[in-house]
C-alpha cells in the first residue's frame, strides 16, 4: 500500500519524538496537575500534550484522516483513514514514576487495521507492524512464543478500574491461571502487555474493560507476529467489545475456553 510506504519512516519518528517528550517530563508532575476522568482513571498535562503532538503530526501524514483518541483531541470524520491513539498508556504508572509506559498508535483504512506502533518509553523499545510486513522490534523481526501448554506459559493481565460486577468471575480466572500456568504478571499497560506477547516474553494476555486505543495497535502487532487475538467468546469483537485475549498460535483455544467458562 503506497500510503503506508510513504508514511512509515516519519510515523515512527513522530512516535519516538512523542515518547521522548514523555520520558523527559517523567517525575515532574505535581499532585495538583493530575485530573480525575473517572474513578481511578487519571490524566495529566503530559497525556494531553502528547496527544496534541500526535494528532498534529498524524494529520500532516494523512491530511483529512479521522481519529479515535483517548483524550478527545480530535474527532472522527468520513475519511477512509482513521487513527486510533493512546498518547500515554499507563498513566497511573507514570504518575507514580514507574514503567512500563507506552505510546500506542494504530492506523485503519476502511475500518481495517493496516498499521500498529507501540513505543515503550522506559526501555526505548519501538514495536511496529505494517500490512504486508513482519512485526518488528527496533528494526528486528519478532515472533510469538512456541510454548504449547499453559503449564509452561507466562500470562499477563490487567485489573479493572471499573465494571466491578464482573470481578467475581474474573477472580475465578485468576485462580485457575495461578494454579495452571507458570505465573501471571500485571504491568499496568495493555499496549505493552500485547507487544510482549508479540515478541514472546509473554505467552498470552487477557483483560476486560479496555478501550479501542488500549488494544488496537498491540493487537495488530500480535497478529503480524504470528499470534491470535479474539474476544472472550473467541470472536473478533476485541476492538470495541471491551475484552481481549491475545496468545501465541498454540494457546488460543485453551486460553479462550478457560476465560469464557469462568467469565460467563
Amino acid at each position: 500500500m503506497k500510503t503506508l510506504e510513504t508514511i512509515k519512516t516519519p510515523l515512527l519518528e513522530l512516535i519516538k519524538t512523542t515518547g521522548n517528550f514523555i520520558r523527559d517530563e517523567k517525575g515532574k508532575i505535581k499532585e495538583q496537575q493530575i485530573d480525575d476522568k473517572a474513578h481511578n482513571s487519571f490524566v495529566t498535562y503530559v497525556d494531553k500534550k502528547a496527544e496534541s503532538m500526535l494528532v498534529e503530526g498524524l494529520q500532516k501524514l494523512i491530511p483529512g484522516s479521522g481519529f479515535i483518541a483517548e483524550e478527545g483531541t480530535a474527532g472522527e470524520n468520513e475519511s477512509d483513514w482513521r487513527w486510533i491513539i493512546d498518547p500515554l498508556d499507563g498513566t497511573t504508572n507514570y504518575i507514580h514514576d514507574i514503567y512500563p509506559v507506552a505510546v500506542s498508535v494504530a492506523l485503519q483504512h476502511k475500518e481495517q487495521t493496516v498499521a500498529g506502533v507501540v513505543y515503550e518509553v522506559g526501555h526505548d523499545e519501538l514495536f511496529y507492524a505494517f500490512e504486508g510486513e513482519q512485526a518488528m522490534l527496533n528494526g528486528k523481526p519478532i515472533h510469538t512464543s512456541t510454548h504449547k501448554k499453559m503449564a509452561d506459559s507466562l500470562y499477563a493481565t490487567g485489573f479493572p478500574y471499573y465494571d466491578y460486577k464482573r470481578l467475581p468471575n474474573y477472580m475465578k480466572v485468576l485462580d485457575y491461571m495461578m494454579q495452571n500456568t507458570r505465573g501471571i504478571r500485571r504491568h499496568g499497560s495493555a499496549a505493552t502487555d500485547l507487544v510482549y506477547v508479540a515478541c514472546g516474553r509473554f505467552d498470552a494476555f487477557f483483560e476486560y474493560s479496555l478501550s479501542p486505543w488500549d488494544v488496537a495497535a498491540g493487537a495488530f502487532i500480535v497478529q503480524k507476529a504470528g499470534g491470535i487475538v479474539t474476544d472472550f467468546k473467541g470472536g473478533n469483537n476485541y476492538l470495541f467489545g471491551e475484552e481481549i485475549i491475545a496468545t501465541n498460535s498454540f494457546l488460543a483455544k485453551a486460553t479462550q475456553s478457560v476465560v469464557d467458562e469462568k467469565m460467563n
